[in-house]
């Protein structure tokens, strides 16, 4: 049988941490910043987890 391939959408998108967390980024920090606060971008800059219902379908496309 042949290796199994990693969603590449789910790849660029996602990190599983080292204790197995999975990771994505924020949206609306691309464009029209501006009218954003400071605050609200530098929030907006970090990385935060994926709710509980999609962790495992994730880490499945990921072979985490």
């Amino acid at each position: 049988m042949p290796k199994q391939k990693t969603h590449r959408g789910a790849a660029k998108r996602f990190k599983v941490s080292a204790r197995g967390k999975v990771l994505r980024r924020h949206s609306e920090h691309t464009h029209i910043l501006t009218k954003k606060s400071t605050k609200r971008k530098r929030k907006l800059r970090k990385a935060t987890k994926v709710a509980a219902a999609f962790e495992n379908a994730i880490k499945q496309m990921l072979h985490r």
